[in-house]
């Protein structure tokens, strides 16, 4: 048996949390988990127009007696601040997973205001943070963070390094 990928690991640890959903705004650093979430009769993906909605997404799906996770790009962090006060002062889980930009390789200038902001502005908002740089730990690191989420009912963000899911590359 072939070990499983860093995204498999990430997918089998948000299975063996209980996410029955999953919100996101398309990026390609989540298309695996995207992917997979959508190939799953017992996962709900829901696209969104906007990262805030997701915010929206998990309360509704742990008013309903779900677990949700939301899947968002660094850049999408900006789009939620305002919202993050719902899982705060309601005492509602919110597990996040965020693909860092901005960083190690970037070629977009646009990108690096927000992704060096982005661990600074989550915590300021009272959001646990987590940071993922290595394959081998990002599976467990999710499963530990989906844990604090949903038993301390909690906001917690785990960045993925832009190293860990590749830098993406401007073609002409």
């Amino acid at each position: 048996m072939q070990p499983l990928t860093w995204q498999e690991g990430v997918y089998a640890a948000l299975k063996a949390a209980g996410i029955r959903q999953l919100g996101y705004v398309p990026d390609a650093g989540h298309a695996h988990l995207i992917k997979a979430a959508h190939a799953d009769n017992d996962m709900r993906a829901v696209v969104m127009t906007t990262e805030e909605e997701g915010i929206a997404l998990a309360a509704g799906a742990w008013l309903g007696g779900q677990r949700s996770a939301l899947l968002m790009q660094s850049s999408g962090v900006g789009n939620c601040i305002n919202m993050l006060s719902l899982p705060i002062n309601c005492r509602m889980p919110l597990l996040m997973l965020v693909t860092m930009r901005g960083e190690w390789g970037e070629f977009n200038p646009w990108q690096v205001p927000m992704g060096t902001a982005t661990r600074t502005v989550l915590e300021a908002a009272g959001v646990h943070v987590k940071r993922a740089d290595h394959a081998d730990e990002v599976a467990e690191m999710v499963a530990a963070s989906a844990s604090l989420a949903f038993d301390s009912a909690i906001p917690v963000a785990v960045l993925f390094s832009q190293k860990l899911i590749g830098a993406k590359v401007w073609v002409k």
